[in-house]
């Protein structure tokens, strides 16, 4: 494989938001605002921009349906009216200056149907051409355990081993249902893992068969952190995917073409040190309003 410069990020956020009916009637769950620590309040989707930014991405691409685009355009691309922006602290308007200039930065793909998050991927196939990337998910934030982002901590790891990276984590085996779920062999304790199977939202029974890793609890998992440093060679597998009309619970999904993509280039699970912060659901995006703010 190649070694390449990460410079772009894609950031999917098509999906209708189900689990936070009916506010996403209204709201789109990427626009559901957080305070992050400075005590600034954004939208959800700013914060995972300027996460991808932080790790030195120069592009962010976000796959949005069509009737979204210009909302996204107008929080991205444009300043507000002048009789607005009049009314703004000097602080504030300094933040709408720094609005623009990342808007300069941002691509607005469009995903014409809602076919799953593979698909919605897929959309940015034209996009990335040949260039390894940053996937991040719509609906997670992320707060480091150290002075590196997480998302730096992925690029970092790419550029060690030159292969295609999953974020880790550790779950307890009661929520794993809910999860991608990897196997595999450390390369560097706790941290760096030669990943052997992915596996989505396996059941307890199936997990402590098929998806152990040597040294953790019998009751522990490592699962998907939610940041993967991807080559454009998992386009080819969704793409195949969807000309077969291969889906997986009515959709056309990510994961298992994952796995495609190990067996053919391999593929490196790397143990975040951080938090990643769901604000998906109603509960975890309550409590990520409480927890957020005081990392």
């Amino acid at each position: 494989m190649q070694k390449n410069q990460v410079r772009k990020a894609v950031i999917p956020v098509a999906g209708f938001g189900t689990r936070l009916f009916p506010a996403t009637k209204v709201v789109k769950k990427e626009l559901f605002p957080i305070i992050d620590q400075d005590g600034r309040a954004k939208p959800v989707i700013l914060a995972i921009i300027e996460e991808a930014i932080s790790a030195g991405i120069a592009e962010v691409a976000i796959v949005v349906q069509p009737d979204d685009k210009e909302i996204f355009e107008d929080l991205l691309k444009n300043p507000p009216k002048k009789e607005l922006l009049d009314k703004l602290s000097p602080q504030n308007k300094e933040y709408s200056r720094y609005l623009e200039d990342l808007g300069g930065r941002i691509t607005i793909l469009l995903q014409k149907e809602q076919l799953g998050y593979g698909h919605a991927v897929f959309c940015a196939k034209d996009w990335v051409q040949d260039e390894p990337f940053l996937l991040m998910l719509g609906d997670h934030i992320y707060a480091s355990d150290t002075k590196k982002s997480c998302a730096s901590q992925i690029l970092d790891v790419y550029k060690q081993v030159n292969q295609n990276i999953i974020g880790l984590t550790t779950m307890p085996a009661e929520i794993i249902h809910k999860a991608g779920c990897v196997a595999g062999v450390w390369q560097d304790i706790n941290s760096i893992l030669e990943v052997t199977q992915l596996y989505e939202k396996p059941t307890i029974e199936y997990a402590q068969q098929h998806l152990r890793v040597e040294g953790m609890s019998e009751n522990e998992f490592l699962c998907i952190f939610g940041l993967y440093l991807l080559t454009p060679k998992i386009f080819d597998f969704i793409a195949e995917h969807i000309n077969k009309n291969f889906r997986e619970r009515g959709e056309f999904q990510l994961t298992s073409c994952l796995e495609r993509l190990r067996q053919e280039q391999g593929m490196t699970g790397y143990v975040v040190k951080g938090k990643c912060f769901d604000t998906g659901l109603p509960d975890a995006y309550r409590q990520t309003m409480i927890d957020f703010r005081k990392l």
